[in-house]
């Protein structure tokens, strides 16, 4: 990570402000200029803090849009099945044709965890054109 302390000491000993006049008390950003309005690159996206309620930038934005998807999708498939048993247990319950498993075993056995894995693969493909989007590139860093 990086350090953001600015605060120097004069020749006085006092500890003063840094030299980077152009950042602001609101997490860095260029003076005159809102958190929204930055383009993508003028935005360090990777180490922006990110405001679940209230994203600052687009990537942002388009990124929790994703997330947030891929959670309600993920939350249907896990306590959908749950949900059908207790509100229409004579349907859940009943065996199915060809396997013979009760319907609500499937979906819970078999159901959720392909949804999980097809919602793993999903998220990455999906944040990848993000990230292709806004010019975004991880590159394996000299670090160890």
């Amino acid at each position: 990570m990086t350090d953001r302390d600015t605060e120097v000491a004069d020749d006085t000993g006092r500890t003063v402000a840094g030299d980077d006049s152009a950042t602001v008390a609101d997490g860095g950003h260029a003076a005159g200029r809102s958190p929204a309005a930055g383009t993508a690159g003028a935005t360090d996206y990777l180490d922006a803090e990110v405001n679940l309620l209230s994203p600052s930038t687009p990537y942002m934005r388009d990124h929790l849009r994703i997330i947030w998807t891929g959670f309600a999708i993920w939350f249907v498939a896990v306590f959908g099945p749950v949900t059908l048993t207790a509100i229409a247990p004579d349907v859940m319950t009943t065996q199915m044709p060809v396997i013979g498993f009760p319907l609500h075993y499937f979906l819970m056995a078999i159901g959720a965890p392909t949804t999980g894995l097809i919602l793993s693969y999903w998220y990455v493909r999906k944040r990848d054109q993000l990230d292709d989007k806004y010019g975004i590139e991880h590159g394996t860093g000299g670090e160890a």
